[in-house]
């Protein structure tokens, strides 16, 4: 098996007042999967997630990039920071520039690139998320789905190996996050790794590849999608609920069966495929 792209090993990590957020958290990156980070509120997924792209520094345990472990100083940090983008919950907490268009422009500016370089940069990540005639739209004038957008393209200019998103459905509406996982996927496809926090298990099961279930800090386990979130007591121990289709799916076949065809479906359009061919005789 390949080294991970990042290895995070026994992280522990207190907030000033002894807040304490990690408990020796170990995560394992995958290169090119998508990974969803699951866990109720206060479990440490946002935490975990900024000491993955070195925003904190564990107090005890260690990062690991591509095996070897990461620096803290200006130059290792700026190093790390190019090869893995951080999006924020909150794009208010992102966005900084005047407009649309010097906000998402900044970050292959300062990459070194080149006016005419950064400009192709800049118009390719506003098309993805079909924002490119908000490109001269002051920041503070956008709506809060508009915002998310923004911020995720001036992360997505910057073309990471790794882009981590700390719940990126947040606050979109349903034709806006069709436009986000259509961007997140042709990013994967040039061979980005995708890691993302989110509460929607539903989400999570049609879309990662693999989960990491997390819990008071530590992580109760991680593995491919569909066998973690069929464990019903994992997802109970960790305040989940069990994925919509994988209840209606268990609810079409006798307990312990294979589904037919071996491979269970992961979204409603599958499910509804095998449906009409119930109902068509085929299956």
């Amino acid at each position: 098996m390949s080294t991970p792209i990042l290895d995070a090993q026994g992280l522990t990590y207190a907030y000033p007042g002894g807040v304490t957020a990690l408990r020796g958290m170990t995560l394992t990156v995958r290169r090119g999967r998508r990974l969803a980070l699951l866990g109720s509120n206060g479990c440490g997924k946002t935490t975990l997630l900024l000491h993955l792209n070195g925003t904190l520094k564990p107090g005890r345990g260690q990062v690991l990039i591509d095996g070897q472990p990461a620096g803290y100083d200006r130059a290792a940090l700026a190093a790390w920071r190019g090869r893995v983008g951080l999006v924020l919950q909150e794009p208010d907490d992102q966005l900084f520039s005047a407009t649309v268009y010097q906000d998402v422009s900044f970050g292959p500016l300062n990459q070194g690139l080149s006016e005419p370089a950064a400009r192709e940069r800049v118009l390719e990540a506003l098309a993805a998320l079909d924002i490119a005639e908000l490109a001269g739209r002051p920041t503070q004038l956008l709506s809060f789905g508009q915002k998310k957008r923004a911020a995720i393209a001036g992360v997505l200019a910057m073309h990471p190996q790794v882009l981590i998103l700390d719940e990126p459905t947040a606050g979109l509406d349903a034709r806006g996050v069709t436009q986000l996982k259509a961007a997140l996927e042709r990013l994967q496809e040039r061979g980005a790794t995708l890691v993302f926090s989110t509460h929607d298990v539903d989400l999570a099961y049609a879309w990662a590849d693999d989960v990491a279930i997390l819990g008071d800090g530590t992580l109760l386990r991680q593995g491919e999608t569909v066998a973690t979130l069929a464990d019903a007591k994992l997802l109970t121990a960790a305040r989940l609920n069990t994925p919509t289709i994988l209840t209606l799916t268990n609810a079409l076949r006798e307990p312990g069966a294979p589904w037919p065809g071996g491979q269970l479906p992961r979204t409603a359009e599958d499910l509804g495929a095998y449906l009409d061919g119930c109902r068509d005789g085929v299956i």
